[in-house]
């Protein structure tokens, strides 16, 4: 309410009339469930020219996956960013794991690099341990090294790997022959991501054409690995939901064939048809997973509509209409009022 300023709301709906608009402010808040029930595949190899490889079932096809897992790893391990690389695609290599979908990949894949990352600390102790010449229980692991605990003898995790690569350490039988790592998690409960949208409108009664003009959106997220590419799925669902209130809309003839079966008879939403988004976050960490993140994917979408229609009937609601299916086109709208006004 604060970031929106509501308290001004008045005075802008003042100045909007004094231009002919109806102006109108609507409120969603939202609740909703992600990351459905299952197992993730969670992998980490260690190339042989320096670079390590993640390998997990969740499919990064624009979503910034490769980024966030890279994140993840980089906080567990301290293998610098540029040298971690997403394998996906080959369902020789990737073995479980879901789809990317339902707002779960961070959370369930995320949570898979971790294990992945606890099970290559313990190769990585036990094979320093022998490095070293100490005892396992003295060997302790900080920011991508392994040290003997009360001395300044360590070994960087990129530099033990590269010795083995080029068989400069002879281990006993009963030690992990490489740093690799390959495992299953459990599943991951969901979580329960929510926030609250606040849409204003201005409509042209004349025309029909409505304009968002401010929108804001505060959002629990939990923890937050990448905020830039959460504020980005944000402002994607939000225009999703843009076009699913105003502007996309199916036509059927009386024959019940579609005549709106194409781009140019069928309006996607525009960067015109929005606005400069407020982005806001207020996180609350689930204990749901060790990262504490819940599913943002939806997030934009499940408040824009309910916010945007909100906002769309309380701009008519002076002149009697009370209600407005979607999609509140212009045409729908401009016979809504001329329906109102006789």
């Amino acid at each position: 309410i604060e970031a929106a300023d509501v308290k001004g709301f008045a005075a802008r709906k003042a100045d909007a009339k004094t231009r002919g608009k109806l102006r109108g402010i609507g409120t969603a808040t939202f609740l909703e469930i992600t990351a459905p029930a299952g197992n993730e595949l969670g992998g980490l190899k260690f190339e042989t020219d320096g670079s390590v490889t993640m390998v997990t079932g969740t499919l990064d096809y624009g979503q910034g996956h490769a980024s966030t897992f890279a994140q993840v790893v980089v906080d567990k391990l301290g293998i610098p960013f540029d040298k971690l690389k997403l394998f996906q695609s080959d369902s020789d290599e990737v073995t479980g794991g879901g789809p990317t979908g339902g707002s779960r990949s961070t959370m369930s894949s995320g949570t898979a690099m971790i294990a992945a990352g606890d099970k290559v600390i313990e190769n990585g102790t036990k094979i320093a341990a022998h490095v070293l010449e100490a005892a396992e229980q003295d060997i302790r692991f900080a920011e991508g090294r392994f040290t003997i605990t009360g001395t300044d003898r360590s070994v960087g995790l990129l530099d033990l790997a590269d010795r083995l690569h080029k068989g400069a350490v002879k281990l006993p039988p009963e030690s992990p022959q490489s740093l690799d790592a390959k495992l299953t998690t459990g599943n991951v409960p969901s979580a329960y991501p929510n926030g609250c949208h606040i849409c204003e409108v201005e409509v042209d009664p004349d025309t029909g054409v409505i304009e968002i003009v401010k929108y804001v959106t505060v959002n629990d997220f939990g923890t937050l690995v990448n905020p830039m590419l959460v504020e980005g799925q944000v402002h994607g669902g939000v225009m999703q939901g843009i076009g699913q209130a105003l502007t996309e809309k199916t036509v059927y003839n009386e024959d019940g064939q579609l005549v709106s079966g194409s781009f140019q008879d069928y309006c996607m939403p525009r960067a015109d048809n929005g606005c400069s988004f407020v982005f806001r976050s207020h996180p609350v960490p689930t204990k749901g997973n060790p990262l504490g993140i819940k599913g943002c994917g939806e997030a934009g979408c499940a408040g824009s509509i309910p916010s945007i229609m909100n906002a769309v009937v309380d701009a008519l609601w002076d002149l009697g209409i009370k209600h407005i299916d979607m999609p509140a086109t212009p045409s729908s709208v401009w016979q809504a009022i001329q329906g109102a006004s006789h």
